[in-house]
């Protein structure tokens, strides 16, 4: 049982939506159409991208937002807001739009990852769930994507369930680590629930039960013949561990006809143990022994010990992955971009800063992204006024939204539009994906980015520009114009 089983999750924000949405109600400005998006300005761990994960969440909170009459009891006993207010909040509900690029989409930073359309109060009250569903399981998939492209195609299991903030921080972090590409998860609920895979070998503690290290090994092949894995190292990897394996593969397993098992270590030197433990184990007879390791791992640790000639097929990540440990904090915003007047045409918005990376780009947009012809890879995204059409059959000039001087020419290329519907009028209009096929399109994504992009350290910087009318107004409202 998660969270969202116990509580109204409407509830679950900040509290100034509320005085802000009371404000909006004694003022007249409840039906006042918003427009907000969801986008992050840096990229977790200094890195080229990251991955949008979450959707479900939102989808599934924005479908039962609602009041409970203990929720309006508890507001009224604060003494801040009117009766009106309460009455409207006993009766509320979602009626607005929203967009949002699939999960498992590789998005870059100032881009909308989702886009809300919705009377104000409505608009408002949403935010603080979106962005925490968006921020913590994009977070988790992001680093999943670094740690699974370090693996070098070898399989990579979250392991981080004990050390998660809270449960929800478990069972969604494993949902969102098997977007970015694990394989699969030690966290059972989390296999009950969005059939992301369960599984584990065993702890110290069972090989300390018993009398013998052997005896602990046997034990375990005899009750899970079909393909066990041993942990070798409670006591000495390569004096007992692995000869101890080995044995009881040899005496359990091989009558039996099973060549599949494994081993695993937890603590040591990974370099040096899993070239002699490779060794031993290929000596023995035991080629398909798969070697497994873990303990504090990230993508830096698995790039190196690879690099330096270690022997392992399988990655165990846990407290670096589930916590996003280098970097635990996604930095998702969520902007107004613009309003509606009464008759309909649409208002841009600006926030203004000292620090020009706070500066949001206004208006209601779209997101593009642009695929070369003659390679299949992304090459650039691309965001205009809601208004414009992309034409890919020519020439396009783009501009850069952090200088005035900028452009960039694109040809020979398609234009893919990146958010998709996925409420109109209040009433879902989007088919779910199952989680295996977000996972695979997310691997499919990323493929398509250059591998400068994807480079861990000074990736190369992806282009996301501007539409030449969209530039226009960002600029006119900087300089004061167009208010």
């Amino acid at each position: 049982m998660t969270v969202n089983d116990k509580l109204n999750l409407t509830m679950l924000c900040d509290f100034y939506e509320l005085t802000m949405s009371n404000g909006y109600f004694t003022k007249g400005y409840k039906d006042r159409i918003c427009y907000f998006d969801v986008f992050y300005r840096q990229c977790p761990d200094g890195g080229g991208f990251a991955i949008a994960a979450g959707l479900e969440q939102v989808i599934q909170y924005v479908q039962d937002l609602h009041f409970s009459a203990e929720d309006i009891e508890y507001l009224r006993g604060r003494n801040l807001f009117g009766e009106d207010f309460l009455a409207y909040l006993a009766d509320f509900r979602f009626t607005g739009d929203i967009w949002a690029v699939p999960e498992g989409t590789p998005v870059f930073p100032k881009e909308p990852i989702i886009t809300v359309r919705a009377p104000s109060i409505q608009a408002q009250l949403i935010e603080t769930y979106i962005l925490l569903c968006i921020n913590h399981q994009s977070l988790i998939a992001t680093k999943a994507n670094r740690v699974v492209r370090a693996a070098q195609g070898r399989k990579v299991l979250e392991f981080g369930s004990r050390r998660a903030q809270g449960a929800d921080a478990a069972i969604l972090g494993a949902r969102a680590a098997y977007i970015g590409g694990c394989h699969g998860t030690a966290c059972t609920i989390s296999d009950q629930l969005f059939g992301v895979r369960a599984g584990g070998t065993m702890a110290h503690a069972w090989v300390q039960m018993f009398d013998t290290e052997y005896e602990a090994f046997k034990t375990y092949c005899q009750i899970y013949p079909e393909n066990p894995t041993l942990l070798v190292d409670t006591y000495n990897t390569l004096k007992s561990g692995i000869p101890n394996a080995i044995r009881a593969f040899n005496e359990v397993l091989k009558p039996l006809g099973y060549t599949k098992c494994g081993i695993r270590l937890d603590s040591g030197d990974m370099t040096y143990l899993t070239k002699k433990a490779r060794k031993m184990l290929d000596d023995a007879g035991w080629t398909e022994c798969q070697i497994s390791v873990s303990n504090s791992l990230d993508e830096y640790i698995i790039q190196d010990i690879l690099r330096q000639g270690a022997q392992i097929d399988v990655f165990g990540v846990g407290e670096r992955l589930i916590t996003a440990k280098s970097e635990p904090v996604f930095g998702g915003v969520y902007k107004l971009v613009a309003v509606e007047k009464e008759d309909g045409t649409v208002q841009p918005k600006i926030k203004i800063s000292e620090n020009v990376g706070k500066i949001t780009n206004p208006h209601y947009k779209k997101l593009y992204r642009f695929f070369g012809n003659d390679t299949g890879k992304a090459i650039a995204d691309y965001l205009c006024v809601y208004d414009e059409t992309v034409d890919d059959s020519g020439e396009l000039e783009i501009f850069d939204p952090e200088a005035t001087w900028k452009t960039k020419t694109v040809y020979d290329f398609n234009a893919k539009e990146l958010q998709v519907p996925i409420f109109k009028d209040g009433q879902l209009v989007y088919d779910c994906p199952t989680l295996e096929q977000i996972r695979t399109y997310c691997l499919e994504q990323v493929d398509t980015l250059w591998d400068e992009v994807k480079r861990f350290d000074n990736p190369h910087s992806y282009y996301v520009d501007l539409s030449k009318k969209l530039w226009d107004i960002k600029y006119g409202l900087l300089k004061g114009n167009n208010k």
